[in-house]
């Protein structure tokens, strides 16, 4: 028997041995042929916080985002998503090992004869195992390439609890800056309602005419429309932020402050390479490129002979017999080469291939998006700040303007349009510093959202 078994592994095992010399090797991409500058064009000083909405010092806004982070459905479903990916890799993993089953069977059987009962029973028991000897190293990189699935998965949940924080921080500051501009709506129709009650008694006594008292009222219910879109978009902004925080819209009012929060310093931008490192979108998409290379792998292997070994060991057990005391035992060897497909093992590594390329594309895309979009950020923050210097230049100018066209207004020496003309450019001037410093605010949101620094959400 055991010369048998000897005649049967010879020519396997050295089948296999002449075989994995023909086994191709897999070429890896390119981890980036991108040449990245070696700053950023500005960069502050300050360090980032662990949680970069530390930095803005606001507690309403700490308690939202933490509420956010624990409740989003979007993101409870990342998390999901990542469960899944685990149970993946552990099935994946179980591949490397053995598998092992049992069989067992039991019969009880009567035989009348001429009056005669003989009664039988009969227990069957039995082990298997199986084990695939990786040749190519085959299951090894489909192993490896559920592991990287499975750390892209969780890079990917790091990303989306990025995106949620910075959607709850801007839709915060709109809906503060909504409030804001809502209370000086109120101040204004406020003044401009005292203006009116003036301009009415001037012309009751013959000193105006009817178009000024007509012009100042259109004035106030232009102001109470634009009031009032903007207790819609203000509602809208309010549910968008309970969706946010996973809850229904409506069910809680927020209590929603009038002032910003004074504007962070701006925080160290380090160096472009390293977003590769920090941000968590970039990490998915180069956990993703390896694990298109280890399918590469894969696909390669699949085109080679197969090496199994079967080990089975019964016993089966009779009234004139003792359990395990008959058995029988078998070890087989098993090589399955693949001989003719019409090319479908080929094109799956064309298949592959492709998709590893594409994969290095995507990656090379997201490395640039992410640069872009600091660089976009750092402009956009200094050109706001420019802008509201600017604003505030003209809101200077519109007031002492305004002083003096209604001075000389009272004094009959100047007509109503053109202190209308004044009132309405100063009134717009404050609308516009509120959205401005608010615009700059959100800028600063997604600076920090672009830098992607201290981000860990998933482990």
């Amino acid at each position: 028997m055991k010369d048998m078994k000897k005649i049967l592994y010879v020519p396997v095992l050295c089948g296999a041995m002449i075989l994995s010399g023909c086994a191709g090797t897999v070429e890896r991409s390119a981890e980036t042929s991108l040449a990245l500058p070696e700053s950023f064009s500005v960069s502050g000083t300050a360090a980032s916080p662990e949680q970069w909405w530390l930095a803005f010092e606001d507690d309403q806004l700490n308690q939202l985002i933490d509420q956010s982070l624990t409740d989003n459905f979007s993101l409870k479903s990342s998390w999901a998503r990542l469960t899944q990916a685990r149970a993946l890799y552990d099935k994946t993993r179980a591949g490397l090992f053995p598998t092992v089953d049992g069989d067992g069977s039991a019969s009880h059987s009567i035989d009348y004869n001429d009056g005669s009962t003989t009664k039988s029973d009969r227990l069957s028991l039995g082990l298997s195992a199986s084990y695939e000897l990786d040749l190519w190293g085959r299951i090894d990189s489909e192993v490896e390439a559920s592991r990287l699935d499975l750390e892209a998965t969780a890079a990917d949940l790091d990303a989306a609890a990025m995106t949620i924080s910075a959607a709850v921080a801007g839709t915060w500051y709109r809906l503060i800056r909504q409030r804001a501009s809502l209370e000086l709506y109120d101040e204004q129709i406020q003044t401009n309602t005292k203006a009116l009650d003036l301009i009415s008694a001037q012309f009751r006594t013959g000193q105006v005419p009817l178009a000024d008292v007509l012009q100042q009222r259109q004035l106030i219910e232009n102001q109470q429309g634009q009031k009032v879109q903007l207790q819609s978009d203000k509602g809208q902004t309010e549910h968008q932020l309970a969706i946010l925080l996973g809850q229904v819209p409506g069910a809680q009012p927020f209590e929603i402050p009038v002032q910003f929060t004074d504007l962070p310093e701006l925080p160290d931008t380090g160096i472009p390479v390293d977003l590769i490192r920090t941000r968590p979108d970039i990490r998915s998409s180069f956990l993703s490129l390896q694990a298109a290379d280890e399918r590469v792998a894969v696909a390669v292997a699949e085109q080679y002979p197969s090496l199994r070994f079967f080990v089975s060991l019964d016993t089966i057990n009779n009234p004139t017999s003792t359990i395990f005391s008959d058995y029988v035992g078998s070890i087989m060897a098993s090589l399955t080469a693949p001989l003719f497909d019409g090319g479908q093992r080929k094109a799956e590594v064309e298949r592959t291939r492709g998709a590893a390329e594409q994969s290095l594309n995507d990656y090379g895309q997201t490395i640039l998006t992410a640069v872009g979009e600091v660089e976009d950020a750092l402009l956009v923050e200094q050109k706001q700040q420019e802008y509201i210097k600017n604003l505030q230049g003209q809101l200077d100018l519109a007031k002492q303007t305004m002083a003096q066209i209604k001075d000389r207004y009272l004094k009959g020496v100047e007509n109503y349009q053109r202190v209308l003309t004044a009132l309405t450019s100063l009134q717009s001037l404050q609308q516009q510093m509120l959205t401005a410093k608010a615009d700059l605010l959100l800028n600063r949101i997604e600076l920090c959202r672009a830098l992607g620094t201290g981000w860990g959400y998933s482990t």
